[in-house]
């Protein structure tokens, strides 16, 4: 193995940790050895590794895997913190999801990850001006992974989007760090209202499946959204609100749902208690 490779990863323990479980795999089930080989073993760094399998799921007809292989690399190149979101998210989902089992698998297999990686290059983009590139992003992650997520979107790192089927993020949507997100979430508008129209998802949230969450309004840190809620107005920092509408149901001992992935409701609070 070349020094630089040796070098690289010794600088890296999460892409060692990742080559590490590929060679096991690849010793467990020949059958994947060459899709290992080629999409992991033979990289050298993690973000290679993600470029081409990315590329070779959003390419097109006409937008080849060489020329979208060359967007990632400008925005890895010329935007460092990409990289560092990109190991934060897969060790949210190593953390918090108990399907996950290590690096590899959702490094290769879960699409909310995979989506939410390409998202970074999308917003790469549309903060270069280049927003009809963007859009054409926007439009194959949609395709590609079930995932609509606006480019402008202002998203942190530590964010899991667990299975990630049919999740919507609007325009002016903001979440913070350390954020959970289940399936068939959307942060939308509330009509036709132009501007900022999106909501504010503050740091620790854990949003549960199904839910709406509509219009320019705050969700404090550390809140929990029960599945399903449709969620018109602001939430405060460490509650729950569950219900159509939404309303809150109590108060949260933890500091950070998102991290807990405890999607119970807590006890409610007597009568009088400012809830």
């Amino acid at each position: 193995m070349p020094a630089n490779s040796v070098q690289s990863q010794q600088a890296d323990p999460l892409w060692t940790a990742i080559r590490a479980e590929a060679w096991s795999e690849e010793e467990r089930d020949p059958f994947l050895r060459q899709f290992l080989t080629q999409t992991i073993l033979k990289n050298r760094r993690l973000e290679d590794a993600l470029a081409q399998l990315l590329c070779s799921k959003l390419a097109t007809e006409c937008v080849n895997p060489a020329l979208l292989r060359s967007l990632f690399d400008q925005a890895y190149g010329s935007c460092p913190t990409v990289g560092e979101s990109i190991r934060n998210d897969l060790r949210a989902i190593r953390d918090r999801d108990p399907a996950s089992r290590g690096f590899l698998i959702p490094f290769l297999f879960f699409k909310g990850f995979q989506a939410l990686q390409s998202y970074r290059v999308a917003h790469w983009l549309w903060a270069h001006d280049r927003q009809l590139l963007a859009f054409h992003f926007q439009n194959r992650i949609s395709e590609v992974f079930g995932v609509d997520i606006h480019p402008a979107a202002k998203i942190g790192s530590g964010v899991m989007m667990d299975h990630g089927t049919s999740i919507v993020i609007g325009e002016t949507s903001v979440i913070e760090d350390d954020v959970s997100i289940l399936h068939e979430v959307t942060l939308g508008g509330t009509g036709k209202d132009s501007g900022d129209r999106h909501p504010k998802v503050r740091r620790g949230v854990l949003i549960g499946a199904g839910s709406k969450v509509l219009g320019n309004i705050e969700i404090g840190e550390g809140a929990k959204i029960g599945a399903g809620s449709v969620v018109l107005d602001p939430v405060p920092p460490h509650c729950t609100v569950a219900g159509v509408p939404s309303r809150i149901v109590g108060r949260l001992a933890e500091k950070m749902p998102a991290l807990e992935m405890d999607q119970q409701f807590p006890h409610r609070h007597e009568e009088g208690s400012g809830i």
